[in-house]
């Protein structure tokens, strides 16, 4: 095992145990809501969101404390986003992470109010928490609302909806990437800077430029899978991009291009940040979503 996935791990555990914490009392009456919730929040992820929280923290001298309920609010969010993208009226999947989706297991309805419920939750953890300053827990906030919102990940889900019906050309395809996949990446690194109290100026800029980066590597590696691997590799149906019709990077590249892009992509990241990531963990992470096989 790398000294990467090795942190990666660490950090995965330390998160499920920040988790943990959030689901120790569930109401009678509708137990099945925190089921669903816990369910799908639980199965095992890389908790890649969490790390750059976290690691981003470490970098700048955050509070570890702060940056732990950022973490874990936000991969609440994350969870949700995943939970709502896997239902029948958007792409419609069976698998993730390996384990039935959350509808598969409870239902259409309860797997929708499963997701509210988590997305409602992360904000309700942040501006509960005692030992958050209120500048910071409006600006965490802030931070998230917009990243999930209309102008960030819901927007880029809608431009996938549309992308389906009518097509998209490649500037569109990647601005959609951006969006639905890379804003909650950008979020993660801007609220581990957040817990520092830095967010302004050339830190918060490198901070940006290097999540943009590893967010489309991240997709680009995710369009290469999807017809490269197998459903019991990845943990999710694999070549259903390809049976939808869906418009990915592989529309407008080959495989070896794609990795290629990938390749020159983690390069531009790594450099953005190399003043400021004097151990190269950020670097290693960047190179290691750019290898993954899942």
């Amino acid at each position: 095992m790398s000294n990467i996935e090795a942190l990666i791990k660490e950090n995965a555990k330390s998160t499920d145990r920040e988790l943990e914490k959030y689901f120790s009392q569930k109401d009678g009456d509708f137990k099945v809501l925190f089921d669903a919730m816990e369910y799908s929040l639980t199965a095992k992820g890389k908790r890649i969101r969490p790390f750059l929280v976290m690691q981003f923290c470490k970098m700048l001298g955050g509070r570890d404390e702060e940056a732990k309920i950022y973490a874990a609010s936000l991969e609440m969010v994350h969870t949700y986003s995943l939970i709502h993208d896997d239902l029948p009226c958007m792409d419609d999947d069976d698998l993730r992470r390996g384990i039935p989706t959350c509808h598969k297991k409870f239902g259409e309805a309860t797997a929708l109010l499963a997701g509210d419920a988590l997305l409602t939750y992360a904000f309700e953890i942040i501006s509960g928490a005692d030992n958050i300053s209120d500048k910071n827990k409006v600006k965490a906030i802030n931070i998230i609302s917009k990243a999930a919102g209309r102008d960030g990940m819901i927007g880029g889900q809608q431009l996938d909806l549309l992308g389906e019906k009518n097509g998209v050309d490649y500037e569109k395809m990647t601005r959609m990437h951006s969006l639905k996949t890379g804003m909650l990446i950008k979020a993660a690194c801007l609220l581990g800077c957040l817990s520092a109290d830095v967010y302004s100026g050339e830190i918060i800029e490198k901070a940006e430029i290097y999540a943009e980066g590893i967010g489309r590597v991240f997709q680009l590696v995710d369009d290469i899978l999807d017809v490269t691997s197998s459903t019991e590799k990845l943990g999710k149906t694999a070549h259903s991009d390809e049976k939808k019709g869906k418009t990915t990077y592989l529309s407008f590249m080959s495989v070896d291009m794609a990795r290629q892009v990938a390749c020159l992509i983690t390069e531009k990241a790594c450099e953005s940040i190399k003043e400021l990531d004097k151990d190269k963990t950020l670097c290693e992470l960047a190179i290691y979503l750019r290898d993954r096989a899942k």
